[in-house]
């Protein structure tokens, strides 16, 4: 007996940020017919432009993309939305004989939505959330290691708003993740591509470069803005970009210094986003 595969066709573009995504996923759209639905956790955000490197609509090149804008930076964004939100996206891009096209670099979303990962439908209980933001990521370690030592074990290197939302997870269904039932039968038929990565070192002046052309096109600037309307709320001033300048605009360091952080940082955020795709075993990563 012969077994035919139904599943629907997929094709994931996926690396660190500077690595080239964007423009990997427009070629291909190109080649194949195909639409882009982004998986970045900040390009859902509206206003979130310059600091995510969020494509334009002239570096889009006529090719339709989506989650993009979708929401105001009030809004938590959860991973459980991004899921439900994007798979609707995949299921109308293929009921038009189009090919879908995911690309980005957010490993949980990829994760959730491409790969064998089930996620715990949680609400958020932002109670419990605005106490343990209020400690140390080295505190909320410990306390998660007291709940359940292997999540821990896997979030030890995570950031602090996973580690909370871990907390919240276990606290709420009063049970370990790991003793829940994570993995599942992954949904789409997928075709895993990234750009290729010729050294760590060159990655990393790709990025101080992305860094030098945000001021140009007026980073500052859009801190600024958002701040003048948005206030500090979390989302803004929790994300790579902003956190630095909003440092310098606050006094406390000078730009020069400001930018060799935001460059730092990025440079720690895309080893740890090479970090989840080396587990991805149909990824070849070699830096």
């Amino acid at each position: 007996m012969y077994y035919v595969n139904m599943k629907q066709k997929v094709i994931a573009v996926v690396g660190p940020t500077a690595s080239g995504k964007t423009k990997m996923a427009i070629e291909l759209a190109h080649e194949l017919e195909g639409e882009i639905i982004s998986a970045d956790s900040r390009l859902v955000y509206k206003g979130f432009d310059i600091a995510s490197a969020k494509p334009d609509m002239e570096e889009r090149e006529g090719i339709p993309h989506y989650m993009i804008d979708i929401v105001e930076p009030e809004f938590d964004y959860s991973v459980g939305n991004y899921y439900d939100d994007a798979k609707k996206c995949i299921n109308d891009i293929i009921s038009r004989g189009k090919v879908p096209i995911v690309a980005g670099g957010t490993g949980l979303y990829l994760r959730v939505l491409l790969e064998h990962y089930n996620l715990p439908r949680v609400e958020a209980d932002y109670e419990l959330r605005e106490k343990l933001d209020k400690k140390e990521k080295e505190v909320l370690l410990k306390e998660l290691e007291e709940l359940d030592s292997l999540t821990a074990d896997r979030l030890k290197e995570a950031n602090k708003r996973r580690i909370v939302r871990a907390i919240e997870v276990i606290k709420t269904l009063n049970k370990p993740i790991s003793q829940l039932e994570i993995e599942k039968e992954p949904e789409f038929d997928v075709d895993w591509r990234m750009p290729v990565l010729t050294s760590r070192e060159d990655l990393y002046e790709k990025i101080n470069r992305r860094v030098d052309m945000m001021v140009e096109k007026g980073l500052i600037e859009e801190t600024e803005k958002l701040l003048a309307k948005h206030g500090r709320i979390k989302n803004f001033v929790c994300t790579i970009g902003y956190q630095e300048i909003l440092s310098y605009l606050d006094g406390k360091c000078t730009l020069d210094e400001a930018l060799d952080k935001l460059k730092q940082h990025t440079r720690n955020f895309a080893k740890r986003q090479l970090t989840w795709f080396r587990k991805n075993p149909k990824l070849e990563i070699k830096i």
